[in-house]
């Protein structure tokens, strides 16, 4: 069977993309087939994001927080925001809310097979799985077929490993939200923790890394446990849950176009769409696969063109990427140069690529001017 589109990996990229095909009236109709391995019956990360208002999936937002917290060890500072919040959707939530809608629809099918090829032929595109083959107008990819070759020399490797802790007593302020703790060894590279209180006495708590490679297993245990007891001073909890992921940090273009494969849009990490210098994810992919939706609207090609600002943005994010990557700087210097010069809405919106060019100027002006100007030039 032909089909209209094919979604090539139903993680975040895939199934917004779906959900968004299916709540417009003009594409929900269309024959839509889903493919992945691994079916989605697992909680098996957490996306956490800033949004300003109400977002597309506001109904499974777990929790929010309207205070977030910085913390370094010569300064912490806690901002209260005006215009953005930030919110926490749990993987598990986010599946099982498109997976449930789409199973409505009798065009959308949900095939998991493993996929080894994709190609673009003059006018569709062909998925060839272990077990069969595919075809679609066009095939929207967030596998890693068309990864370009990363190494120690271009990237950096975002891991973490978070718990979700419960304790018997309230210990946590439910309101504030700490995005960056740095107040850890940076042995490794940049190093801090994450805690997101859902309640008075639950938490995630997560260790992360932007380093070459990543730890031995117990370490990010052996982290997590002397953070918990020594910072929070926190002795008794159980671990509801726990999740561990790689995010590539890399200066290495992941295009959204796939050489000779015009009927292949690259979508999610393999699009480009995860930030480089912060390795956040959730709101990039919604505003690109909001574009993609307009343009197939208008029966244009669906693969949005980068504007000059996205190319700034890009070139902001190479330019931080490889002054951390050339050890001009540590990563927890520049954050915490930012976080103690800025408020942080201007830093929100720099780091959600919705900054007019005054904020950007503003962030970029608190940070030495040298290794900037040094490795800006070099990534031009």
């Amino acid at each position: 069977m032909k089909y209209d589109y094919i979604i090539a990996g139903s993680g975040c990229a895939g199934l917004s993309l779906l959900y968004r095909m299916l709540k417009d009236s003009q594409l929900s109709q269309k024959h839509i087939l889903v493919i992945d391995k691994d079916q989605k019956v697992k909680n098996d990360r957490t996306w956490c994001f800033w949004e300003k208002g109400n977002g597309l999936f506001e109904e499974i937002v777990t929790h929010q927080w309207e205070t977030l917290e910085f913390l370094s060890d010569d300064f912490q500072r806690k901002f209260d925001m005006t215009n953005y919040r930030y919110k926490m959707i749990q993987g598990i939530d986010f599946y099982d809310y498109v997976i449930g809608f789409a199973k409505q629809f009798d065009n959308v099918t949900f095939a998991s097979e493993n996929i080894t090829t994709i190609t673009s032929f003059d006018g569709f595109a062909e998925v060839v799985t272990d077990n069969t083959t595919h075809k679609a107008m066009y095939v929207f990819n967030s596998t890693s077929l068309f990864y370009p070759k990363m190494n120690t020399e271009n990237s950096l490797l975002q891991h973490f490993e978070g718990w979700v802790i419960k304790t018997k007593t309230p210990v946590f302020d439910k309101n504030v939200g700490r995005l960056m703790d740095f107040r850890l060894s940076q042995e490794h590279g940049a190093t801090f923790m994450y805690v997101l209180p859902t309640s008075e006495t639950e938490a995630l708590v997560e260790y992360t890394l932007f380093t070459e490679k990543v730890l031995e297993k117990e370490q990010y245990k052996v982290a997590l446990q002397n953070y918990i007891k020594s910072y929070l001073q926190i002795e008794d909890y159980e671990i509801l849950h726990t999740e561990f992921g790689i995010i590539p940090m890399s200066l290495a273009k992941f295009s959204r176009k796939v050489p000779n494969g015009k009927n292949i849009i690259n979508i999610g990490t393999a699009g480009g769409f995860t930030k480089a210098s912060s390795g956040y994810t959730f709101q990039f992919v919604q505003k690109h696969t909001e574009n993609i939706i307009d343009l197939l609207k208008k029966e244009k090609h669906p693969n949005p063109t980068l504007t000059f600002r996205d190319k700034m943005y890009q070139w902001y994010d190479r330019t931080l990427l490889e002054v951390i990557l050339s050890n001009k700087l540590e990563g927890k210097e520049i954050f915490a140069t930012i976080f103690k010069n800025r408020d942080i809405e201007t830093i929100l919106a720099f780091l959600g690529n919705e900054s007019s060019v005054w904020e950007d100027i503003k962030v970029m002006s608190c940070l030495p001017i040298m290794p900037f100007l040094i490795s800006g030039v070099k990534q031009l």
